[in-house]
């Protein structure tokens, strides 16, 4: 049953991105001009990106937001990464923000078209360059008042368990004196595992967004007190999340 549905969903995902992509080239060609930040193409990818989790019968996303936050000002926005359905399930946020994705994202067909009409932020890993020009692009896409998303392991969690964060994401935020916006999510990881395509079953993914970090913190803290501020932060959620774990899966 899990490989038949796995089927079906990649099937509609290899669909709607199809016919979805003329939709944001379209967007992007109407509303370029005076849309700056590109604000209008991006809620439509997250429009595009939630249809997956909204339409899919075996994924089941609660987002609490915990906080608000100011939409005209830019965050260092950051996250636990525990599977491919993150990205899906985090456009449920509907914030404005621009990823920073691996080099390879972008290469595939419709998806990474999209992702550089957006112009989301590529990266390639393990090489200094394309960590500097990384760090670049990202500063630039936060000076024009755009949030920037970054994952700070660097990849996605194979046993769902928090990593180390590496230091990009708070020296652009120390640097431009700019709030940090943790989001913590669980759930993902089981619901597909890294490295496979098939469907396990019915899980919760749930996605809490909570305070920033605001800017007099982020002054006044070294970069390595912001790592370890920030996960501390985010392995205290994802444990409360996970003993809060103990009802019965939502209808």
């Amino acid at each position: 049953m899990n490989t038949v549905a796995s089927i079906l969903f990649w099937m509609f995902f290899a669909v709607t991105c199809i016919l979805f992509f003329p939709v944001a080239v379209l967007i992007r060609a109407i509303t370029g001009l005076f849309d700056r930040r590109l604000v209008l193409l991006h809620r439509f990818t997250s429009f595009w990106a939630s249809l997956y989790t909204w339409l899919n019968p075996f994924w089941r996303v609660t987002l609490v937001k915990k906080t608000r936050i100011d939409p005209r000002k830019p965050y260092m926005m950051i996250s636990n990464h525990q599977s491919m359905v993150d990205i899906f399930a985090l456009f449920r946020t509907f914030f404005h923000f621009k990823w920073v994705s691996k080099s390879e994202n972008f290469k595939f067909p419709f998806i990474g078209w999209n992702m550089r009409l957006n112009r989301y932020i590529e990266i390639d890993r393990g090489t200094t360059r394309g960590s500097v020009s990384m760090m670049r692009k990202a500063e630039a896409t936060l000076k024009e008042g755009s949030s920037v998303f970054i994952f700070p392991e660097g990849t996605r969690s194979r046993s769902g368990e928090l990593g180390s964060f590496k230091r990009g994401a708070f020296e652009l935020a120390k640097k431009l004196e700019i709030p940090i916006l943790p989001v913590v999510l669980d759930g993902s990881s089981k619901a597909l595992p890294v490295g496979s395509f098939i469907l396990k079953g019915l899980h919760r993914i749930r996605i809490h967004v909570l305070d920033p970090i605001p800017i007099e913190k982020v002054k006044a803290l070294s970069v390595d007190e912001l790592i370890e501020l920030s996960r501390e932060i985010i392995q205290t959620e994802l444990q409360k999340m996970r003993a809060q774990l103990t009802g019965p899966m939502p209808s």
